[in-house]
């Protein structure tokens, strides 16, 4: 039987990202990034007038941020310890929302941050990447984990069987996210990787019982 699967999202589940890309928005572009509720094309607005960014723009800067200053994002505690810890018992890889021309570049950055790592990029809802992941791997259980709840409706609509964990590690971002739990489309939401590692854990030796 193949091992388990661990299929892990990586902005605010295993590295910060809203927090730089204000920094480097307020710092570089002119830009004042608040996020005061879950919307998030009203949270950026331009520093001399106060207008909200148009949508356009706001996808120029996230990909102005993740081409050059992804160096700026640092892990959420215990997160990466936690999926190398999570690597003996399972395979791990990463399901991450960029660009195809990014994928080696969040490659390299993991592995700089200490995670050596399967690295698949996506664009839209992770339902049917997920699904070919799975039927690539053949895993005995896939868990999948990520911070947003319309990827895990999509994951519940798409795959038959999986076990998935919403999980938000921004502190400032987590009150303003839905909870995909509470909407029937995660087995739970955990918030920090020092509670979340132990329920992971849990996920696993139910499947080795």
């Amino acid at each position: 039987m193949n091992r388990p699967l661990i299929i892990s999202d990586c902005d605010e589940v295993l590295l910060y990202m809203v927090s730089p890309f204000r920094t480097w928005l307020a710092e570089t572009q002119g830009v004042d990034f608040h996020m005061g509720s879950n919307d998030f094309s009203q949270a950026l607005r331009w520093q001399d007038s106060g207008a909200v960014l148009e949508q356009e723009e706001i996808w120029r800067k996230l990909g102005m941020f993740f081409d050059t200053e992804m160096h700026r994002q640092e892990p959420i505690p215990g997160a990466i310890e936690g999926l190398n810890s999570l690597s003996d018992q399972a395979d791990v890889v990463i399901l991450t929302n960029l660009v195809d021309k990014r994928q080696q570049m969040r490659t390299e950055q993991l592995a700089g941050h200490g995670l050596d790592a399967r690295v698949f990029t996506n664009q839209g809802p992770k339902g049917p990447a997920l699904q070919a992941i799975l039927d690539e791997y053949q895993p005995s259980k896939a868990i999948f984990i990520d911070d947003l709840p319309q990827h895990h409706r999509s994951a519940r609509e798409t795959v038959a069987q999986i076990t998935t964990l919403h999980l938000c590690g921004e502190p400032e971002l987590a009150p303003h996210i839905d909870c995909a739990h509470s909407a029937g489309h995660a087995d739970a939401r955990i918030d920090t990787w020092d509670k979340a590692l132990p329920w992971l854990e849990e996920q696993l030796q139910k499947e080795n019982a």
